[in-house]
C-alpha cells in the first residue's frame, strides 16, 4: 500500500530491481533469506585469518558439502578458478541449498563471501547465535561476487554457511567461497550423538514446552516439529511457539557441533490446549477490511463517516516514524481530506464503533520506513502504538512493513502491546504474497509467533510475480487458482482459516497488477470454504472459518461506484 498511487510506486520497484524483482520490496529480500549488508559490531576478521571453508572451490567435488535433493554437482565449467565449480538446480519445491557447518569462536566477527553466477542467488549463514544473515543476487550473467558479515553469539562454536537459488529458476554457480575469521574446533571431532530422553512439558493453546538429555560433545541442539527445523538452541530445552490450538505435533530433536548434526531423536507428539486468536470477539465471525487512505492521491476523499458500510475492519493508513527507533505517530491530513478535523476524525471513529466496526491504524505503506529490531525499539513500538490508541480512540494495529521485519523483535513489540490493550485487541497484518512463502519467513514466523491475539493475516495478491501454491506449482495473479493456492500455504502452515484472508485491489487504479473482477474473489472465497468455484487447483479440504477478504482501499472503491464492496462484501458475510 503506497501514499503515492501504486502505479508510480510498481515503476519505481521496475527501475530498481528489474525482472521479477519488481515486484520485491526489501522485506521480501529479507524473508527469502535475503538481507542487505550487515556490519554487526566488535572488530572486523584481519588479513591472516584464513578461509575456514573446506573445499571452496569445489576441486574435490562435494566433499565437504550437503545439498537438498541431490541438486548439486561440481562442474568444470564455468569455473571462476581452479578447475570446478558447484552447479545446483532447483525442482519443484526445493531451492537446490548447499551448506557446509563450519567451526567458529564464540564473540567473534565472521565475514562470508562467494562467486555466483545466476538468477536468485544466495548466500548466507546460520546458527550465528545472533542475527542470521544472507545476500542475494536477482541476476548475474557473469561473475559476481556476494558479501555479508556477521558475529557470533556467546555460546556459538558452528555455523552453517549455504548457498541457493530459487524456485522455477534455472541452475545457478558458486565458487571460491570464503568464510574468515578467528577458527573454531578442528574438522576431526566426532559428530554428536542422537539426544535421548526427548519429553512434553507445558502447553498453552499456541505452545509445546520441551527437554531432552544432553548429549556428550554437543554444542547445541535442533528441534523438529513435524519433520521441519523450528528452532536451534543452546541449552536442553526449548518451547515451540507459534502453534494450532487443540492440535497434536510430532517433535524430534538432533545434536550439533562443528563436525556436523547427529541423527534425530525418537518423536515424542504434543497437543496444544483450546484456544482462539485476537480480536476478544469484536471483528465478525467473516469480516471485510478496508484501508481508508489519509492523504489524496486521485481516489475519492473520504472522511471515516464516509466509508462503506460493508467494510469490519477499517485501516487508517498510515501511521509516521518518528526520530525515535520503532516509535511511531499519526498525523491527520487534514487540509487534503478538505477541512477534516481531528475532532470530527475522533467522533467518527466512534460512530464506527458504536456501529460494530473495528478503527486500526496502520503500520507501513511506501512512508512506513518503521525499523523493530531490538527490544528497545520493540518498547517504542508498543508505547507509541498504544498511545495513538488511548488518543483517538483506535481499536488495534495493522503491520503493513514492506521494507522487512525482524521477527523477533516485531512478536516482542505486538505482545507488549497486547498486555497494554487486553483481550479486544485487534491485530491484523498484510504481507506481499512472497512473503508467505514459507514459514521461515519473518512474516509468517511473526504470524505463527501472535497466533494467540492474532486476528487476520490479508495477504496482498497484487503487485506479485507468479508464486508456488500448497501443491508445489507456479501460479500467475490474476486468477482463482493463485488466490486459492496461495492462501492454502496459510491455511495448511499452522494459521487458523479465521486468521487468513484475501487482500485484493478494489479497481484497477489501486494497484499496478493484480487486479481481479469481484467475480474472481467470490469464487475463490467460495473454493475455499465451500469447495465450489475452484479452478484448476482444488484445496484437499474446505476451510468455512475462513476469515473474508481484504481490499485497497475504500477510497479506490468509492471511485468504482462501490463495485467491490457491494459484491464481495455479501459473499463474506454470507459464508458458512
Amino acid at each position: 500500500m503506497d501514499r503515492a498511487p501504486i502505479s508510480a510506486r510498481r515503476t519505481v520497484r521496475r527501475a530498481r530491481r528489474g525482472g521479477l524483482t519488481r515486484f520485491l520490496s526489501a522485506a521480501a529480500a529479507a524473508v527469502l533469506g535475503a538481507t542487505a549488508l550487515v556490519a554487526l559490531g566488535g572488530g572486523t576478521a584481519g588479513a591472516a585469518d584464513a578461509n575456514l571453508v573446506q573445499n571452496p572451490g569445489f576441486e574435490s567435488g562435494l566433499s565437504g558439502w550437503t545439498c537438498s535433493a541431490a541438486s548439486g554437482a561440481a562442474v568444470a565449467s564455468p569455473a571462476r578458478s581452479g578447475s570446478s565449480a558447484l552447479k545446483a538446480t532447483p525442482a519443484g519445491q526445493d531451492n537446490a541449498r548447499c551448506a557446509q557447518t563450519v567451526g567458529v569462536k564464540p564473540d567473534s566477527s565472521y565475514t562470508l563471501s562467494a562467486w555466483v553466477q545466476g538468477s536468485y542467488v544466495y548466500l548466507g549463514a546460520s546458527g550465528t547465535g545472533t542475527t542470521d544473515v544472507s545476500t542475494w543476487t536477482p541476476s548475474a550473467t557473469g561473475w559476481q561476487q556476494l558479501t555479508t558479515s556477521f558475529r557470533t553469539g556467546p555460546n556459538t562454536t558452528s555455523v552453517t554457511v549455504y548457498t541457493h537459488g530459487w524456485y522455477g529458476q534455472p541452475a545457478y554457480y558458486a565458487d571460491d567461497i570464503s568464510l574468515t575469521g578467528p577458527g573454531g574446533s578442528t574438522p576431526g571431532d566426532p559428530v554428536p550423538t542422537a539426544p535421548t530422553g526427548l519429553r512434553t512439558g507445558a502447553v498453552t493453546s499456541s505452545s509445546v514446552a520441551l527437554s531432552w538429555t544432553a548429549v556428550s560433545g554437543a554444542t547445541g541442539y535442533n528441534v523438529y516439529r513435524d519433520g521441519t527445523k523450528v528452532q536451534a538452541v543452546g541449552g536442553t530445552s526449548a518451547t515451540v511457539t507459534g502453534l494450532a490450538a487443540s492440535t497434536s505435533y510430532q517433535f524430534q530433536v538432533t545434536a550439533t557441533n562443528a563436525a556436523g548434526e547427529s541423527p534425530r531423536s525418537a518423536a515424542v507428539t504434543g497437543t496444544t490446549s483450546a484456544g482462539s486468536g485476537g480480536d476478544g470477539g469484536t471483528v465478525p465471525k467473516h469480516a471485510v477490511t478496508g484501508y481508508w487512505q489519509n492523504f489524496n492521491n486521485g481516489a475519492t476523499v473520504q472522511k471515516i463517516s464516509d466509508v462503506q458500510d460493508q467494510y469490519d475492519i477499517i485501516a487508517v493508513a498510515f501511521a509516521d516514524a518518528t526520530g525515535t527507533p520503532g516509535a511511531v505517530t499519526f498525523n491527520l491530513d487534514s487540509a487534503g481530506l478538505g477541512g477534516y478535523t481531528v475532532d470530527q476524525f475522533k467522533a467518527d471513529i466512534r460512530a464506527k464503533q458504536a456501529a460494530g466496526k473495528s478503527v486500526i491504524i496502520s503500520i507501513g505503506g511506501q512512508n512506513g520506513t518503521v525499523s523493530v529490531n531490538d527490544s528497545a525499539s520493540a518498547a517504542n513500538f508498543a508505547d507509541s502504538v498504544y498511545a495513538l490508541m488511548r488518543q483517538y480512540g483506535f481499536d488495534g494495529v495493522d503491520i503493513d512493513l514492506e521494507n522487512g521485519l525482524n521477527a523477533t523483535y516485531m512478536t516482542q513489540a505486538l505482545r507488549s502491546l497486547s498486555a497494554k490493550a487486553g483481550s479486544k485487541l485487534v491485530i491484523t497484518m498484510a504481507p506481499q504474497t512472497i512473503d508467505m512463502q514459507s514459514t521461515s519467513n519473518a512474516y509468517f514466523q511473526t504470524a505463527l509467533n501472535i497466533k494467540d491475539i492474532l486476528t487476520v493475516v490479508n495477504m496482498q495478491y497484487y503487485n506479485s510475480g507468479s508464486m508456488l501454491g500448497c501443491d508445489g506449482k507456479v501460479y500467475s495473479q490474476g486468477s482463482v487458482d493463485f488466490l486459492t493456492a496461495l492462501a492454502c500455504i496459510q491455511l495448511e502452515g499452522g494459521l487458523s482459516p479465521s486468521q487468513v484472508g484475501l487482500g485484493l485491489p478494489a479497481s484497477t487504479r489501486g494497484a499496478g497488477s493484480g487486479y481481479v473482477s469481484p467475480t474472481v474473489v467470490n469464487n475463490a472465497l467460495d473454493c475455499l470454504a465451500r469447495g465450489t468455484g475452484c479452478g484448476s487447483f482444488k484445496p484437499a479440504k474446505t476451510y468455512p472459518g475462513l476469515r473474508g477478504a481484504m481490499t485497497w482501499s475504500t477510497n479506490w472503491d468509492a471511485l468504482a461506484g462501490n463495485a467491490w464492496s457491494s459484491a464481495v462484501g455479501p459473499k463474506v458475510h454470507g459464508l458458512p
